[in-house]
């Protein structure tokens, strides 16, 4: 089968298009799936620059994200059949090969049914951008009816599913976003007051909208220097949840606030082979389908790249300002 393989730590050269074997079902609760079309995150460009998470030799096969078709099952397999459209995260760390290739095999707990209504394309976008952003409102942020929820990078992967879940929770929405573009996009999808953060300070703008309260809960998807902004523009006792690691900083302002600072990594249970986690993920994606399905649920594929250009997915991912999210679409 033909597979992009990470043959060294460093830039998107390291990514090389090969022929390997195809995997098959070592276990009776496996599951064999063709490959669709996988999905490209920031964690897959950081896995392949910074190391993988496990002292295993290279090569590896990157990606966590997939879509596809149930080609063969294990024996002890009940939940799913020949034919059956998957959608998954799962892999692509170091020890499990990921989805950067024609097949993968996986234990048949981490599937679940990819919503009927959307393209394998689609589906690939979003099991890791949904967990993680259920993750950090729903279980970290308990997000709330009538709250106001700051939503950093309201444009990227996460943060346009994150927007989309705190609106059927039924807060207010203030989103950031760098340009008008993005603004118009953020508003189509129900946010309700915009900050470009290019034009305006977004804590001064945020406490105006929240008669200088501040937000509820706020939502950091980008790192140090936007969690340092964010406790000035929490309210006092509301809830701080970041996906990146804030630095060495002083936390005397949310101290004063008695804020309560969460972390979200939806990698953990995939690291640590947590199965209460990975059972509450796949009530996710399900939750996730459902959504889809009626409609108010919606992703946006920004790019699309052939398998063989994994390397131009890496690089446009790595530049930044991704709307929605870029896609690997894997030949048949």
């Amino acid at each position: 089968m033909k597979a992009i393989i990470m043959t060294d730590q460093g830039s998107a050269d390291v990514l090389q298009l090969v022929e390997i074997s195809e995997p098959e079902i070592s276990t009776a609760t496996d599951v064999k799936i063709k490959i669709k079309a996988a999905g490209t995150n920031p964690i897959d460009t950081k896995v392949r620059s910074n190391g993988t998470f496990y002292p295993d030799p290279l090569p590896v096969i990157l990606g966590c994200d997939g879509a596809g078709e149930v080609v063969a099952i294990g024996d002890a397999v009940v939940d799913f059949k020949i034919g059956d459209e998957v959608w998954f995260c799962h892999g692509g760390l170091g020890k499990e090969p990921g989805n950067y290739a024609q097949f993968t095999v996986i234990d048949s707990r981490w599937l679940a049914l990819k919503p009927n209504n959307i393209s394998f394309i689609e589906a690939a976008a979003v099991p890791l951008v949904l967990i993680t952003a259920w993750g950090a409102l729903f279980d970290k942020g308990q997000c709330q009816a009538q709250q106001t929820v700051l939503i950093h990078a309201g444009a990227g992967g996460v943060g346009h599913i994150a927007i989309q879940l705190a609106k059927l929770k039924g807060a207010k929405v203030i989103t950031t976003v760098s340009s008008a573009e993005k603004a118009a996009f953020v508003r189509s999808i129900g946010a309700d007051h915009v900050v470009i953060y290019t034009q305006t300070n977004v804590v001064d703008e945020v406490n105006r909208l929240t008669d200088g309260k501040g937000a509820d809960l706020v939502f950091d998807t980008v790192g140090a220097d936007v969690f340092k902004q964010s406790m000035q523009a929490t309210r006092y006792f509301g809830r701080l949840i970041t996906l990146l690691d804030p630095g060495e900083q002083s936390l005397q302002e949310a101290r004063i606030k008695n804020l309560l600072i969460g972390f979200e990594l939806m990698l953990t249970p995939l690291l640590k082979n947590l199965d209460s986690e990975r059972d509450k993920h796949i009530k996710i994606l399900k939750q996730g389908a459902q959504w889809i399905e009626q409609g108010v649920l919606t992703v946006h594929v920004s790019a699309l790249f052939p398998l063989q250009q994994a390397n131009l997915a890496h690089q446009l991912v790595e530049q930044g300002h991704v709307m929605g999210k870029v896609v690997l679409e894997i030949p048949e």
